[in-house]
């Protein structure tokens, strides 16, 4: 799904050759400040690298308009932005931008999936870092994206609730053949979740590593 040559992005990443493949969940794993968040950001186009080439789909992700790559490849931030207004808003909006629609039984049925129990009219400026967290997945998972980029999914979520949301995901890769590339620091979660890890080597030469 993405390839990496000779990539680098300022004095952060320096990486030769690395591969996502289509249709796994690849977890990115790494010390702080080794880049992890920085190649989601390379991948979702929200910048661009100081050098080298980074193809999506074997096309040159630089020749690639980034409006029309967002609507593919989207990104779930480790804390997710929410408006101050209904959580029926906050739903719909990610959708108006892909050119989506849908009615409120779907998006009460995603919310069922995330266990957020919360009205679609209610307002989302009380929510908790975990329900933040729950309804911003909820909102990427609608628009139904080839490429999920994920930086620490489950870090506000409790045991119970990160096994769920994790389960989930997990599903969207089977049952739909997403691809998944998920950053996350807990080595237990990775090993059963993911079918790939690429660690990423927290010095000024990267190489990423991959470890399966």
């Amino acid at each position: 799904m993405f390839t990496f040559e000779n990539v680098t992005y300022q004095d952060i990443i320096d990486i030769p050759e690395m591969t996502i493949e289509a249709g796994k969940i690849t977890a990115l794993t790494g010390d702080s400040g080794s880049g992890k968040t920085t190649l989601l950001k390379l991948m979702v186009k929200l910048i661009s690298p100081s050098g080298g080439i980074i193809r999506y789909k074997g096309m040159n992700l630089i020749d690639l308009d980034p409006l029309t790559h967002r609507r593919q490849v989207v990104l779930l931030a480790q804390k997710p932005y929410l408006f101050k207004t209904s959580l029926r808003d906050n739903l719909l909006l990610g959708m108006s931008y892909h050119q989506k629609q849908v009615d409120d039984e779907t998006l009460r049925q995603m919310l069922a999936k995330v266990e957020l129990d919360k009205e679609l009219d209610g307002a989302v400026d009380h929510f908790s870092g975990g329900e933040a967290q729950r309804l911003a997945l909820a909102r990427v998972m609608l628009l139904d994206a080839d490429v999920y980029l994920l930086d620490e999914p489950a870090s506000a979520l409790d045991e119970e609730s990160e096994t769920i949301i994790l389960n989930l995901l997990k599903e969207l890769n089977q049952e739909k053949g997403k691809t998944i590339v998920m950053v996350s620091h807990h080595l237990n979660t990775i090993k059963a979740f993911a079918d790939h890890t690429i660690k990423i080597a927290a010095r000024r030469k990267k190489e990423a590593r991959h470890d399966t």
